[in-house]
């Protein structure tokens, strides 16, 4: 049977040859724009974390899990630091607490039935992200995940709203997406990639390439200890003033007012 030629934008193998990067970048960049636009999205609410951090019910049954092994095995270390872990691990899952509830409480500010702000969006997959996608899920909410494809497979966490559920290859235009409609950004504990989103978007800011919006860090202790942030300002590194580009919430009610309090006064 004689086999039809191909359109070019169905021809698969052709949009993925590398002369046709460009036309893929800009799909990536066009399809989350024209879809939230024409579900009259007007503003996000960016969170940021780590994808490690356990709802506290399994955060707690990992706990006891590496407490009985530990138990029964003090002379191993390997167990003595899964304890470690463990411990930590419990610890942090407040995190998560945290991320649902300031993603409920802030989700129920700007939704009604002909537009959408204060919508949250995350990185789409497990651990805060979770958190804060599950949290707008809560209060019946609409709320965006941008998950990506990476070596060891990042699956949509279930608390994306269906229709705003997007899958990226490149992280340029993902981050891209993170702040075009970016009303607030949150950063809870996490690691290098909320490290690269915390930065780049406090460097954005600083030198004017994005307009300023309200950073909330959340968990005082860890990033102080993570960020000697005076140190950049003891060697002349930024200024003292860019100090200011952020604040700490130590509560979910915390947040939700600082962003509020931002915007009260830069209205």
């Amino acid at each position: 049977m004689e086999k039809h030629p191909l359109k070019a934008y169905e021809d698969l193998a052709f949009l993925k040859r590398d002369e046709v990067r460009p036309v893929r970048l800009q799909l990536e960049l066009l399809k989350p724009e024209i879809v939230l636009r024409d579900h009259q999205v007007r503003s996000t609410v960016v969170v940021f974390g780590s994808a490690r951090t356990l709802p506290p019910d399994a955060a707690r049954a990992h706990l006891h899990a590496a407490e009985t092994a530990a138990a029964a095995a003090p002379a191993d270390a390997t167990l003595q630091r899964a304890l470690k872990a463990a411990q930590l691990a419990s610890h942090s899952s407040i995190y998560y607490e945290q991320a649902r509830a300031f993603a409920a409480q802030i989700s129920k500010l700007g939704q009604n039935d002909s537009e959408l702000d204060y919508v949250i969006c995350t990185g789409g997959g497990p651990g805060i992200m979770e958190a804060a996608n599950r949290g707008a899920h809560d209060v019946g909410a609409k709320s965006i995940g941008l998950n990506i494809t990476l070596p060891h497979e990042q699956n949509p966490n279930p608390y994306i709203t269906p229709e705003f559920n997007f899958l990226f290859h490149y992280f340029s235009i993902r981050k891209m997406h993170f702040l075009l409609r970016a009303k607030a950004l949150c950063a809870f504990p996490g690691g290098y990639g909320t490290m690269d989103e915390l930065f780049e978007t406090l460097t954005l800011i600083q030198t004017h390439k994005s307009a300023r919006i309200p950073i909330i860090l959340f968990g005082k202790d860890y990033w102080q200890k993570l960020i000697n942030w005076d140190t950049f300002v003891e060697w002349g590194m930024i200024a003292e003033a860019d100090l200011d580009l952020f604040r700490y919430a130590s509560t979910p009610e915390e947040g939700v007012e600082k962003v509020l309090a931002y915007y009260e006064a830069n209205p």
